[in-house]
């Protein structure tokens, strides 16, 4: 997290030029819409204080809080639209029943632009992400779609979310060899709950010019530690995002006595350093130098304050110790493989390599 102390002290997105705030602000929380967001008025307050100190980095949906986060978005952008990098999504489905009115094909996505275009009140959008893999849409058909988009100017950049490690790679390496819009930014759920990205996506972004964007690195909440093991009783649970906040830390596998059990470590720690919980989970996201900014999903202008003092936490080893320990999830095959003695030697015949990182 070295030099990222302020939201005006901005980072390269991936492998391109466009500088981006170290912290994104979400829009999921924009908008009562689904009964747990917060009103427009609050919404506006929690954009002009992100805005005012620096941040530029803003991310939404086509479908957050049923097309208000992206309507109230819009709003508040007038007048500084320019200085802004924002950020949208397409994939979800925006009308019951039709069968194209959501996934990642072509028809879904420019119908979603323009729809996205309309309520922003922009001529562009900044970075447009397929929002999650859809299993039957050829990755061709994205990526011309995506470069036609960029061609006629209506997308600057092209991003990714939750999707298999191997397709992304497959598709950077296509996007390249055509000539097409690369992707810049993958996003995906990344939080001392949730680390099993380790594995492949984030060695993968980093590898393939992605910069990664972490979603949920509060894990829903439960990483502030407002939840106990009486929050474990799950009975009545839907998995809509409408209703509460602890409904959406169920529906996404966050309440479990697992991530009851690091977020108590992490109040340890926050406790011992004067800080929050939530700054310390986010800060230790932004640790992985291949992270370029966790977005943040205030509901309240006190949550976006308290988030923001992320930046200032530093870490001792000990600390990183204890937190890697709780959260550690295993690498397997072929990583652990890879990593044991007994290969390294067979492959290499016992030479030491200056970029052998495993000894």
């Amino acid at each position: 997290m070295a030099g990222s102390v302020a939201l005006d002290v901005y980072r390269l997105l991936g492998r391109s030029g466009l500088r981006v705030s170290p912290l994104a602000l979400g829009t999921m929380t924009f908008g009562s819409d689904w009964g747990w967001g917060a009103d427009k008025d609050e919404a506006r307050r929690i954009f002009d204080t992100y805005v005012d100190r620096g941040g530029n980095f803003l991310d939404t949906a086509n479908q957050y809080t049923n097309g208000t986060a992206e309507q109230l978005l819009g709003e508040f952008a007038h007048g500084r639209r320019e200085r802004l990098v924002l950020a949208t999504k397409y994939t979800l489905a925006t009308r019951p029943g039709d069968p194209n009115s959501g996934g990642n094909h072509r028809k879904s996505m420019v119908q979603s632009v323009e729809t996205s275009l309309r309520r922003l009140n922009t001529d562009y959008i900044d970075l447009l992400y397929l929002h999650a893999w859809d299993g039957t849409t050829p990755v061709e058909e994205v990526l011309r779609a995506l470069d036609d988009l960029v061609r006629a100017g209506k997308v600057l950049y092209a991003g990714i979310s939750d999707t298999p490690a191997w397709q992304i790679s497959r598709m950077q390496a296509i996007a390249e060899l055509r000539g097409w819009a690369p992707l810049i930014a993958l996003q995906i759920e990344y939080s001392l709950v949730e680390r099993t990205v380790e594995r492949d996506l984030i060695p993968m972004a980093s590898e393939m010019g992605l910069g990664v964007i972490p979603w949920s690195p509060l894990a829903s909440g439960v990483l502030t530690g407002k939840y106990t093991a009486a929050d474990l009783d799950h009975a009545g649970a839907s998995a809509a995002p409408e209703g509460t906040r602890k409904n959406v830390a169920v529906a996404n596998g966050a309440m479990t006595e697992r991530a009851l059990a690091i977020a108590d470590v992490v109040k340890d720690i926050a406790s011992q350093k004067g800080t929050t919980p939530a700054q310390v989970a986010l800060a230790w996201t932004l640790i992985d130098s291949a992270v370029t900014a966790p977005i943040i999903g205030a509901r309240t202008l006190a949550q976006l304050e308290d988030n923001l003092g992320a930046l200032d936490v530093r870490f001792t080893e000990d600390e990183l110790t204890a937190l890697d320990q709780a959260s550690a999830v295993e690498l397997g095959f072929p990583h652990e493989f890879l990593a044991r003695p007994m290969p390294r030697h067979v492959m290499f015949g016992g030479a030491k390599l200056a970029i052998d990182q495993h000894g």
